[in-house]
């Protein structure tokens, strides 16, 4: 069956993993929500392809136009494509919450497993640190972060980073808590392994799985806090844009084009409602196989 029967690691299996991805395939709405955010990635990674115009060219004989053939989503304030720029805007909002989730799992991952691993002083210090940082409001924390650092698309990946490194703390260190006691981490620990060996090649693949679950919802989270930041005008500044960004341009223009506001707002709607269905696929998923394990 290829189990591990090394003291030094946990038993794994090929056929746990296969059993993970089987049971996720027979999840539809998941399976929607991953095929969604796929296009996505595809529509971002090649918006120089498929946008039908560029996205900065401005038409100020074609303000505040209505869908066309020309322009099929129509016109902005100053006559760009909105399609062009919600095809662009995707690959600035996608990379910003990718960016922001990735320097929060790269900070955030080793201090929970450590905390959680090592326990005592080390373990209180973390959360003491980590439940002062989560009494900030979310937003009002992010705020402050690109108000001290400036705004910028950059500052404000910074700055959703820092809301949810706390966040992965608190997943990792609580993963490593409920198997820190096993019977192979005890063997490990009594053949002298060390510590950093033990959570790098045993305790670190053992806890992915809530770590994978935590990424896909705090993705829609990130997306939905670089969009408040665009939207305040302190995340992408013109010329870039991001669905946040265009939001925010729309909503000046509420009351001669409201219409403005639907492309982008629905693109985040949707993505944000993907990431979050993945999630729980992606929960549900593993929890089964932990149950059966």
């Amino acid at each position: 069956m290829g189990v591990t029967t090394s003291p030094n690691a946990p038993a794994t299996t090929a056929p746990a993993s296969r059993g993970v991805l089987r049971r996720f395939r027979r999840q539809r709405l998941a399976m929607l929500a991953l095929a969604f955010i796929a296009a996505m990635v595809v529509v971002a990674v090649f918006a120089g392809v498929l946008a039908p115009h560029d996205p900065n060219a401005q038409n100020l004989n074609r303000v505040m136009e209505g869908p066309s053939g020309s322009y099929p989503l129509g016109t902005d304030q100053l006559g760009r494509d909105v399609l062009s720029r919600l095809m662009y805007a995707a690959r600035l909002s996608l990379l910003a919450a990718g960016i922001a989730v990735a320097f929060a799992v790269v900070i955030g991952l080793p201090i929970g497993l450590a905390a959680g691993y090592l326990g005592g002083i080390t373990d209180r210090v973390v959360m003491l640190v980590t439940d002062g940082l989560m009494g900030f409001p979310p937003i009002i924390l992010a705020v402050g972060v690109v108000g001290a650092l400036g705004p910028g698309i950059v500052n404000a990946m910074i700055a959703v980073g820092i809301i949810y490194i706390p966040r992965t703390i608190r997943v990792a260190r609580g993963a490593a808590l409920a198997i820190r006691n096993d019977t192979y981490f005890e063997a490990s620990r009594s053949i002298g392994t060390p510590t950093g060996r033990i959570l790098r090649t045993h305790m670190l693949p053992n806890i992915l799985p809530p770590v994978i679950v935590q990424v896909s919802l705090m993705m829609g989270f990130a997306m939905l806090a670089e969009a408040s930041l665009s939207f305040l005008g302190l995340g992408a500044q013109p010329p870039d844009a991001s669905w946040g960004s265009m939001l925010g341009s729309a909503a000046r223009e509420l009351s001669r084009q409201p219409w403005l506001m639907v492309w982008p707002g629905l693109a985040i709607a949707l993505t944000v409602l993907a990431f979050n269905v993945l999630g729980d696929g992606l929960r549900d998923s593993f929890g089964r196989a932990e149950r059966r394990g």
